[in-house]
């Protein structure tokens, strides 16, 4: 039983996908980030032209209020020249930022629609697991990691950064479209260095999230056990229901033995009972047959039912072997049937007159 409660088998695919219903899928955090920042300086790029223009425009509107004085319409022009060209170039770059999101989710697994995750769960407010959840060793594991990532990713970028600044005091000599130019080279150079450093990170966290996650899938022998139980159906009511089907089937067997022409015995062991309708043209058909208990059961009715009963062991043994019930008997064996059936029909004759 300890064997069985240890969660030591993989999981199914069936285990993995009911986790996905319930919106239980491995998403690694650095992924997603690699693939936005990636978009984003791509966005950034092909947009800068169209930025820049927003940029220089505010930046010479700014410049025509000099001398003018302020009263509440200019504030009001101010204000809204502002917002629309601050939303203007913040937009095109946001959408595809949104975008990215997107894209890294469906490229770590897929589309996904679930209600399950934002369904209220009343146990994830009780104070006492929370408590347990924020101080638990798998939370500190994480709060390590988010600061160490953290703190290289800026640290890197800081050196760089601090490089950058070095040359201000040349760049504050060039003019605006050159300043705006500088900027553009050297965030793409920051952001590239920061890109390849969360991408070194995403690498292991992708490799530690998806081991993580179907560590916790894993399950116990009987969980598995159970599971294939339920999608295959319980052993015993699947019994059960055999043990019906046969009944039933038995019971209309026997309910054809009335009208068949012969039944053939081995004598005991075999009963096979033969139905030939001669008007049909067709080959006889073996209506009914057993061994046994059943054999005996068969031979009875016919007795019942004053179906003739011919003792022929070979021929016996072969009809139950060979043809199923209700299915015509092979070209093989027409002649010993042809055989018995005109001995029976000689014999009904013979009573006759």
């Amino acid at each position: 039983m300890a064997d069985d409660a240890e969660k030591t088998e993989e999981p199914t695919s069936k285990k993995i996908e009911d986790a996905r219903e319930e919106g239980n899928v491995p998403k690694s955090q650095d992924a997603s980030g690699v693939i936005t920042l990636f978009v984003a300086i791509l966005a950034f790029l092909m947009l800068f032209p169209f930025m820049s223009r927003h940029v220089e425009f505010l930046s010479k509107y700014y410049f025509s209020l000099i001398g003018m004085p302020i009263d509440r319409l200019l504030v009001v022009d101010i204000t809204i020249v502002t917002v629309r060209e601050i939303f203007f170039i913040i937009l095109p770059v946001s959408l595809a930022v949104a975008i990215a999101g997107v894209i890294a989710a469906l490229a770590q697994f897929g589309f996904l629609f679930t209600t399950k995750a934002i369904m209220p769960d009343f146990k994830k407010i009780d104070p006492i697991k929370g408590m347990k959840n924020l101080i638990s060793l798998k939370k500190l594991i994480e709060g390590i990691k988010v600061t160490f990532k953290s703190f290289t990713t800026l640290g890197v970028g800081f050196v760089f950064f601090f490089l950058f600044i070095f040359e201000l005091p040349t760049v504050a000599l060039f003019g605006l479209g050159d300043q705006l130019e500088w900027l553009r080279d050297k965030a793409i150079i920051l952001a590239l260095v920061m890109l390849l450093i969360i991408f070194i990170f995403a690498i292991i966290d992708i490799v530690i999230v998806r081991k993580q996650y179907f560590d916790g899938l894993k399950m116990s022998k009987q969980e598995v056990k159970d599971e294939m139980k339920n999608m295959e159906g319980d052993p015993l009511v699947k019994s059960k229901i055999r043990q019906i089907q046969m009944q039933a089937s038995r019971k209309r067997m026997m309910a054809a033995v009335p009208e068949a022409d012969v039944v053939i015995t081995n004598p005991t062991h075999y009963a096979v009972a033969i139905k030939y309708e001669e008007k049909q043209g067709s080959a006889p058909i073996v209506v009914a047959k057993g061994m046994d208990n059943i054999a005996l059961q068969i031979k009875k009715i016919a007795r019942e039912n004053k179906v003739h009963i011919v003792q022929n062991p070979s021929l016996a043994r072969s009809l139950y072997a060979e043809v199923e019930i209700d299915k015509q008997i092979p070209e093989t064996l027409f002649a010993a049937v042809a055989e018995v059936l005109a001995y029976v029909y000689k014999m009904d004759r013979t009573k006759n007159r």
